[in-house]
């Protein structure tokens, strides 16, 4: 029998293709299109978000229901002794608070640990990763678990939004702050840090955006992880643009192997098509 079992959602950017290669398990996060269910990578791809977000469909974010977390850990405890549940930052969503508590009912009690990461995106992919390292050194879910919980706050993340149309539709700035904003080519930055989602900067322009990002992450990463951090892009919408981005911000940090990623749709809901996101992240060795 497995020893444990590690299971994540669809907020870590891992594809069910990714997932399958490194032996781990995918949560899909559930979205509601004008009153419809539907599941990322599952029922709704990347670009039929996009398509229906920017036909002014009514599209909300949602978080897996207790049935489906619980029915994801009956089908692994078949298999393993343990479930490793690593769901997105309980700074955004709910989630863990959910399955911490359903995690104490007698029949998971001892059985399902969730993971506190504080994490989102890719940095949220590289805590799934470092679970996977220490699953095959030998550690039991218990120590997994708490040493995520301990290394938590070891990244930072920056996000561009290209229009503030989507953040005055989720309530996060008025509409006459919008307008002015777009019309003054506004471009807030955004950041996640300790898995909150929290304003930076507010500079005009595209460029001055991408230099603010990279000097934020740069120095972020010399000063709290002593420059042994992993670099990583993040984009919403057009890949072609996040492509470009990626080779931006390789060209900044010459030498390093930066991943790219699409920003999952929780964010990408609130940011729209266009956001440009850089982070670091530090790896459990």
């Amino acid at each position: 029998m497995n020893q444990v079992a590690i299971l994540t959602d669809t907020n870590s950017g891992i594809t069910q293709a990714e997932a399958d290669q490194i032996g781990v398990h995918l949560l899909a996060m559930p979205f509601y299109i004008n009153g419809e269910l539907f599941y990322e990578g599952v029922t709704l791809t990347q670009r039929e978000f996009y398509q229906r977000l920017q036909a002014n469909d009514e599209v909300s974010t949602s978080m897996p229901s207790p049935g489906d977390t619980m029915h994801a850990w009956d089908e692994l405890l078949k298999e393993a002794r343990a479930v490793l549940y690593i769901p997105m930052t309980s700074g955004l969503s709910s989630a863990v608070s959910v399955a911490k508590s359903l995690a104490q009912a007698p029949e998971y009690a001892g059985r399902v640990f969730v993971a506190d990461n504080k994490r989102i995106s890719a940095t949220l992919r590289q805590a799934v990763y470092d679970a996977v390292l220490l699953k095959s050194r030998g550690l039991p879910a218990e120590r997994i678990c708490e040493e995520l919980d301990r290394t938590a706050y070891n990244a930072r993340i920056l996000i561009m939004v290209d229009t503030l149309k989507y953040l005055k539709k989720s309530g996060r700035v008025t509409a006459a702050g919008a307008m002015l904003g777009d019309a003054l080519g506004i471009k807030p930055v955004l950041k996640i840090e300790g898995g909150k989602l929290d304003a930076f900067k507010k500079v005009r322009g595209l460029r001055t955006a991408k230099e603010i990002m990279l000097e934020a992450v740069a120095r972020e990463r010399e000063t709290s992880f002593g420059g042994d951090a992993l670099v990583m892009t993040a984009y919403s919408g057009d890949p072609e643009t996040g492509e470009e981005w990626n080779r931006l911000v390789r060209e900044y940090f010459p030498g390093e192997e930066v991943y790219n990623t699409p920003l999952p749709l929780s964010i990408a809901c609130h940011t729209g098509p266009g956001a440009l996101g850089v982070g670091c992240v530090r790896p459990i060795q």
